[in-house]
C-alpha cells in the first residue's frame, strides 16, 4: 500500500506534531509521500515554522524514509476574517484548488490512501476524487477547525465533503461537538513515541529546582512574569516558545531558542516540574487528551502545571486560571509537593496508525452512543451521495 498525507505542516520541520510520527509510521509500512501546502511568499512575513527549510521548496526529497514536497507559490489563501472579503477569500481558494501542484497530482493518482490533516487540506478532497477515486479517504483531526481559526471556505468544504470520507478521526471525544455528525467519526487518540526515553539523559540541569515549557501553542507569557516573580527559588525554561523575553519575566527565566525535539528530552526529563503555559482565550477543551507537551510530562512522571480547563482527570496535573496570582501560587504548591509517577500508558504509534487505517475494527476507537459505521452502510452512501 502507498500513502498520501496532505497537510499544512513539512515533515522535514524541527517541530514535531502528531503528524509526524503518523507518517513516519506509515513509512514503514509501505512508500509514504508528505505533501506540504498553503506555504508562499506571505510565509516569509509570519512565524511560519516551515521557513527554514523554504529554501527547498517546489522539489522533492527523500528525509528520513517519507518522499517530501513543501509546494510554495506566489500567494496562498487564507482566512480574511471579515464578511465583505468572503467572495475574495473564495476566489483564491477555487484558483489554488483548481491549479494543484503537478507533484500533488501525481502523487494523488498513484496513493491507495490519503491523509487529509485538519486544516486546509480537506479542500483537496474532490481533486482526489476525482483522480482516484479509490483512494482510501483518512481524515486526521489534529485541532477543531473553530479552534485554529480556519477559513469559512475551509469551514464550509469540510462540512460538506466530511461525511463521505472514509474515516474521522479524532484524536479526543470532546472534539465531537465541533465535528459534522455522521457515522463515520472515530475516536483515535494522540500516540506516543516510546523510544524517546533512550535519548533523555543526561541532565541539563544544575542543582535546584527546575519547571519548563515546551513549545508555542497558545503560549501565554503572562504565566512566567507572575510564577517566576512568586517564586524566586524555581529556576523557569522556556524552550522553542516563538517568542523573546519579556519585560515582566524575573532573572530566574531562562528563554531557549527552539530546538530539534530530541533536544528537549532531557530538559523534560530531568526537571521538578513540567509547565502548559496555555493562554484562557480560545483555550479547547480537547487538550487534555491532545497535549504532546502533557502527554511526555506524564511519561516522565512531572507534576504539570496548566489552566484548569485542560486538567481533565489526569491526577498528575494541577490547574489555575490564567492571570490570577493566587491560583497559580497553589498549583505551583501543589506541584513541587507532588509525587513523581505516570498516571497513564498512551498507545503507541503503531496502534495509532492501525486504528487510523481500520478503525471500524476496534472498539476502542467508538464514540460514545455513536453506531458504528459498518460496510453494507457505507456503500449505501455511496449510493446516494
Amino acid at each position: 500500500m502507498s500513502y498520501l498525507v496532505i497537510s499544512a505542516h513539512d515533515y522535514r520541520s524541527r517541530r514535531k506534531a502528531g503528524l509526524h510520527f503518523i507518517a513516519g509510521e506509515l513509512a514503514r509500512r509501505g512508500p509514504t509521500r508528505f505533501f506540504s501546502c498553503q506555504y508562499s511568499l506571505l510565509s516569509d512575513l509570519k512565524s511560519d515554522p516551515r521557513k527554514s527549510i523554504g529554501s527547498l521548496a517546489n522539489r522533492k526529497e527523500m528525509h528520513e524514509g517519507v518522499e517530501c514536497y513543501l509546494w510554495k507559490t506566489l500567494i496562498h489563501p487564507f482566512n480574511m476574517r471579515k464578511e465583505m472579503f468572503q467572495p475574495l477569500e473564495s476566489f483564491l481558494f477555487r484558483r489554488y484548488v483548481g491549479r494543484p501542484s503537478p507533484v500533488l497530482v501525481e502523487w494523488i493518482r498513484e496513493a491507495d490512501t490519503v491523509v487529509f490533516e485538519s486544516g486546509i487540506a480537506p479542500v483537496f478532497f474532490e481533486l482526489v476524487r476525482e483522480l482516484n477515486p479509490a483512494a482510501r479517504t483518512i481524515y486526521v483531526a489534529s485541532d477543531d477547525l473553530e479552534t485554529i481559526n480556519v477559513a469559512s471556505y475551509v469551514k464550509r468544504t469540510f462540512d460538506r465533503i466530511a461525511p463521505q470520507m472514509d474515516a474521522l478521526c479524532l484524536k479526543s471525544r470532546f472534539m465531537a461537538d465541533g465535528m459534522p455528525r455522521s457515522d463515520n467519526r472515530y475516536v483515535v487518540p494522540q500516540g506516543f513515541d516510546f523510544s524517546i526515553a533512550e535519548h533523555a539523559d543526561p541532565s541539563p540541569y544544575g542543582e535546584g529546582i527546575h519547571a519548563v515549557s515546551v513549545g508555542s501553542m497558545l503560549f501565554d507569557p503572562g504565566f512566567f512574569a507572575i510564577a517566576s516573580r512568586l517564586f524566586p527559588e524555581v529556576t523557569f525554561h522556556i524552550i522553542g516558545s516563538g517568542t523573546g523575553r519579556h519585560d515582566g519575566y524575573g532573572d530566574n527565566v531562562h528563554v531557549h531558542d527552539e530546538m530539534p525535539h530530541k533536544t528537549t528530552l532531557p530538559y523534560i526529563k530531568h526537571a521538578t516540574i513540567g509547565l502548559a503555559p496555555y493562554r484562557a482565550a480560545g483555550l479547547p477543551t480537547y487538550l487534555a487528551d491532545t497535549s504532546l507537551k502533557l502527554m511526555q510530562y506524564d511519561f516522565f512522571g512531572l507534576p504539570a502545571v496548566c489552566p484548569s480547563g485542560i486538567v481533565g482527570d489526569y491526577r498528575s496535573r494541577f490547574g489555575y486560571t490564567p492571570d490570577d496570582a493566587d491560583s497559580i501560587a497553589a498549583a505551583m504548591r501543589a506541584a513541587m509537593a507532588a509525587p513523581r509517577q505516570t498516571f497513564r500508558t498512551p498507545l503507541e504509534w503503531s496502534q495509532v496508525v492501525d486504528r487510523l487505517l481500520a478503525p471500524q475494527d476496534y472498539a476502542d476507537t467508538q464514540l460514545p452512543g455513536e453506531a458504528r459505521r459498518t460496510e453494507a452502510a457505507a456503500f449505501a452512501y455511496s449510493q446516494v451521495a
